[in-house]
Parts: C-alpha cells; structure tokens; sequence
C-alpha cells in the first residue's frame, strides 16, 4: 500500500467527482448535500514506468504495482464538530488516513447548491480546518485529563507526554493547526498514536469547471492560502478528470493533450502524496514477481525487508542492492556485477528511492 488519502470538504463541492475521477469507479454524485454518508473506498495501481524495465530483465511471471487508496469522506459543514449536518460520523473515517485532499470548489452552477450563501474558496477551507481543529482540541483536553491522573506517579513518559499535549493544547487554542508545530520525532509519534486531524499533511484540490482549466481568480486566491500555509494547491476539473478515467488507457493521452494538460489528475495527487508524506518507492525481483513498495524516506533496509515479509526482517543478513539509473543503462545481471554496481549492505544501509533490492536471509 502507498498510503491511504482521504478527500474532504464541504457537501457539494465535488468529492465524489473527484473520487470518480482518481478511482475510475462511479459512485454517486449529487447536487444535494450528504449525498456521500458512508465513505466509498477506492484502491488504485501506481503506475511506474520502472517496473516492467525490471519484469523484463529479471523475465518475472507476475508484476505488482504499489497502491493508493481513497477515502471519499462525508462532508463537514460548519458546526460539524458539535454535531452539526453528519457530525462526528467524518471523525473515525479521516482518522484512519495518512493524508488529506480538500477538494475546494472554484466553480458556479446554478444547478449544484452550495452549503453557504456566496462562493468564497478561502472561506469554504477555513470552515473545513476550523473544524479540524475543534475536533483536535476535544481529543487532545479528553487525552490531557486523563494523562493528569497519571502524573503523581512520577514516570518521566508519562510527564513527557503531559508536557507535549500542553504544547499541543497551547498551539491549537492559537489557531494553528498542528503541522505547523515544530516537535521532536519522538514527540510527533506520540501525537500521531491520538490521532489528531490537523496533524496530518494536506494538500488542496480547487475543483474548476471546464472553461477554467488552468486558472480562475477564486483558484489564485486559495493557492495563495495554501502557500501561506505551506502547503500544495492542485487545480483540478472533476468532471473532465473523470470523463477521463472512464476511457481506455491507450486514448486518454490524446484527451488530456486536447484539453492541453500534461498528466491526469491521478498523476497530479499520487506525486504529491509522495512528497508530503516523504515517501519512496524500492523494489524487489525475481521470476516469480517483480514487485514495488512504498516506504518513508530514511528507511533502513533491515525494516523495508519487513514490508516484503516479516520473516526477512527477523532473520535479515544482508542486501545486494542495484540503482535503477544503472539497471536501466545496463539492462544485465552480469553486466552489472562486471562494473562493480551491485552494492552489498548490512541492516543499517538507508534505502534510496528507486533501488532494487535483493534480500538475503
């Protein structure tokens, strides 16, 4: 699994559109709001150019992509973490994500209602964060409660973890969202085990109508909130993306060149996934599988050989490792190891993006 995203935002801002368009599935689309109350789920293929160079090399049977999940979450309104519109029915659904796209809508259709009086894409995000992190607030007071019991005991986890949810408590009742908050590794996982929501990256998808394919001033102004915010803006025309991902893979070049755009949607999202959450893609081979996975960047061999299987792990001796770059020029075993491009590693070696690895055990 790559990682799991959830898309989010207010009721009819094209979600479930989105969705469509990122999953190639058809999910229901309305123009009323809380069309969405269950979340639909969606698996999809990375694709990775990458892959079948090593399939062919290496003359595997079988060819294993890495994958992306989708959660199309239910929408929030204003007050959704007092119980307003679906409540806290969206809470335990962004819980289980890694990430979060907030589909924006920068369009106007008569025929589409809108939860609010006027389109204001800044004011529509701020509405959906706000709300983020009240639902934060709530978890991190009920969680602060019940370490305070704990503290006459006089661990020193314990008033660790008491001195971090004050930083958090502090930071929150400021405004800010937490990934604005600067921790320890050590701290950040400690907050991540609560599962806070304004923890986890988030990028935006302005949602355009077709006569706006590159730009609008409502998409201008809520890029600029996101790079204020440090963060990414992606502008996206649900309704093409999706027209799209209902066709053959080898005409949807050709459509998305007439539309004047270099890459899918899908393209669009799963790169910044990688980027926000630091990940890396590394491979392993032989001719049975050639197969891709996804880890954290600054991930050690030992623990990437665990994603494989569990027993690799426990019983790792070593890594025989070769660069893509070198696979590629080459295209031979014995070519490679003639060049001395096979590097050997122990448990400590940091897995580059793009290696293959063969595991030794």
């Amino acid at each position: 699994m790559g990682f799991r995203c959830g898309i989010v935002g207010l009721p009819n801002v094209g979600k479930s559109t989105i969705f469509n368009a990122l999953t190639a599935l058809q999910v229901e689309a309305s123009a009323y709001p809380f069309c969405t109350i269950s979340p639909n789920v969606g698996i999809v293929p990375v694709e990775d150019s990458r892959l079948a160079v090593i399939q062919e090399l290496f003359g595997s049977e079988k060819m294993t992509p890495t994958t992306l999940e989708f959660i199309d979450i239910a929408g929030l309104v204003r007050g959704a973490s007092q119980g307003e519109g679906l409540g806290n029915q969206f809470l335990s659904h962004i819980q289980a994500t890694d990430a979060l796209a907030q589909v924006v809508r920068c369009f106007v259709d008569e025929n589409v209602a809108h939860v609010e009086p006027t389109l204001d894409p800044v004011r529509d995000a701020e509405v959906v964060n706000y709300e983020l992190l009240l639902k934060d607030i709530e978890i991190v007071e009920k969680r602060l409660a019940k370490v305070s019991k704990n503290l006459r005991l006089g661990s020193a986890a314990v008033k660790e973890e008491y001195d971090v949810l004050n930083m958090a408590q502090n930071h929150l009742a400021a405004g800010k969202p937490l990934q604005q908050l600067s921790l320890e590794p050590q701290q950040t996982q400690m907050l991540k085990e609560i599962n806070l929501l304004t923890l986890k990256p988030m990028f935006y998808i302005a949602n355009v109508d077709e006569n706006h394919l590159e730009s609008n001033s409502w998409v201008e102004a809520l890029q600029e909130y996101a790079r204020k915010n440090q963060q990414v803006c992606l502008t996206f025309c649900g309704k093409a993306q999706a027209e799209i991902s209902q066709l053959e893979p080898e005409n949807r070049k050709d459509f998305l060149e007439a539309m004047g755009l270099d890459e899918s949607g899908l393209a669009k999202v799963i790169r910044t996934g990688y980027e926000i959450l630091n990940l890396i893609t590394f491979f392993t081979a032989n001719k049975n599988e050639t197969h891709a996975w996804t880890i954290e960047q600054n991930t050690k061999v030992q623990k990437a050989a665990g994603l494989v299987h569990t027993d690799f792990e426990k019983n790792f001796i070593k890594a025989e490792v070769i660069k893509f770059d070198d696979l590629n020029l080459w295209r031979s075993i014995p070519k490679l190891h003639e060049k001395g491009l096979i590097s050997i590693h122990g448990r400590d070696y940091i897995v580059q993006n793009g290696d293959l690895i063969l595991i030794k055990i």
